[in-house]
């Protein structure tokens, strides 16, 4: 399976570049801030998005930014192995039951393990047959908060214009 991964790309790459030419110390802490409230706000949107009967894996959602080459960084994302295929789906395939069983105790507030064995069963049979749906909660949080992010890397982005202005003005 392929691995879901969002670009962001600054609007104006030649003016980015600039600065960081110009002044990379200033253009990474506002990037570098910039990218830390828009994680923070990500992290916060797909967790809202994703389906939970433990709270596992939206517990699991975490932020993490970092400077790389002549830019920054962010990733919104989950180590569980399991997020993969909330997000895209799946095809046709038998799965563990074991999961399964502990998901109808949980969501179904079920205790006879026979009945909670059948529902399993019934699940299992269902999804090797049409495998499961995509969720999209991280694609569907970034959709819903495309320009929200964009004008907040739109105020960096001036504020590193600013702060150039000033330091050049002193």
């Amino acid at each position: 399976m392929n691995r879901p991964f969002i670009r962001i790309e600054p609007l104006n790459v030649a003016r980015v570049a600039a600065v960081f030419e110009q002044a990379p110390a200033i253009a990474v802490e506002e990037l570098l801030a910039a990218m830390t409230e828009v994680d923070l706000h990500l992290v916060r949107e797909v967790a809202e998005r994703t389906p939970t009967a433990h709270g596992t894996l939206r517990a699991s959602i975490f932020g993490e930014e970092r400077i790389q080459g002549d830019g920054v960084l962010g990733v919104v994302a989950s180590p569980l192995a399991h997020a993969e295929y909330v997000e895209l789906g799946t095809r046709p395939h038998f799965p563990p039951l074991e999961p399964l069983e502990d998901w109808v105790r949980v969501k179904f507030a079920k205790t006879d393990e026979d009945e909670i064995r059948g529902i399993a069963l019934a699940i299992a049979r269902t999804i090797a047959v049409r495998g499961t749906l995509a969720v999209g909660m991280f694609n569907r949080a970034f959709a819903a908060n495309k320009g929200q992010i964009e004008r907040r890397f739109e105020r960096a982005a001036a504020r590193v214009a600013q702060r150039m202005n000033d330091a050049g003005g002193a």
